[in-house]
């Protein structure tokens, strides 16, 4: 199995044709699924026929450098969710979307900050990506305090998608954040 990247705890893989199942247990929970569907579960028939089928179609569009990738902990391998770091379908290959939806097991235990670091670091330096972003719920905390602790901020609000609106929180919207090149350069070089 090819490593996309691999973290002090955590390493990433290209999903496989036989993930479906890691893809249908995490789109399964309830409390994973918070912000994306209001706790509705991703049906498993379309985890197979259509989330699954264009992750893998990701790699192909990009040549393996973007994607959304499965993580796993590198001591045990046990799954622990998926990271995506990629362009939007038709945009730009300089900017590139920062993602992560994480099994509750994996919760507080710093995953999701340890491997955004690690993937802007691989952007901004092998990639070529001019600018990161990423996007989240105003409700949800957790993952902006992700964004905020690997440097990113808040470049404006954003309405609540329509496949989105019965979800929690919904009218108050969310943020868009960003991390240019220049600035994760500037933040690097402050650090000790």
């Amino acid at each position: 199995m090819d490593t996309y990247l691999q973290t002090e705890r955590v390493t990433l893989h290209p999903f496989s044709v036989g993930d479906a199942d890691l893809l249908i247990e995490l789109d399964g929970d309830p409390a994973v699924m918070r912000y994306l569907s209001g706790g509705e579960p991703t049906a498993p028939e379309l985890v197979r026929g259509r989330d699954l089928p264009s992750i893998l179609a990701g790699y192909d569009r990009w040549a393996g450098a973007f994607g959304l990738f499965a993580a796993y902990e590198t001591a045990g391998g046990a799954f622990v969710g998926w990271f995506c770091l990629r362009p939007e379908r038709e945009g730009p290959l300089d900017e590139a979307e920062l993602g992560y939806r994480l099994r509750r097991a994996a919760w507080g235990r710093g995953y999701a900050t340890e491997v955004s670091s690690a993937l802007l670091t691989k952007a901004f330096t092998d990639l070529d990506v001019r600018m990161v972003w990423g996007a989240t719920m105003a409700l949800n905390r957790a993952s902006q305090h992700v964004m905020e602790k690997v440097g990113m901020t808040v470049t404006e609000a954003l309405p609540t998608p329509e496949d989105m609106l019965a979800v929690e929180g919904s009218e108050l919207g969310g943020f868009r954040y960003e991390i240019t090149k220049e600035q994760w350069e500037r933040q690097q070089a402050l650090r000790p």
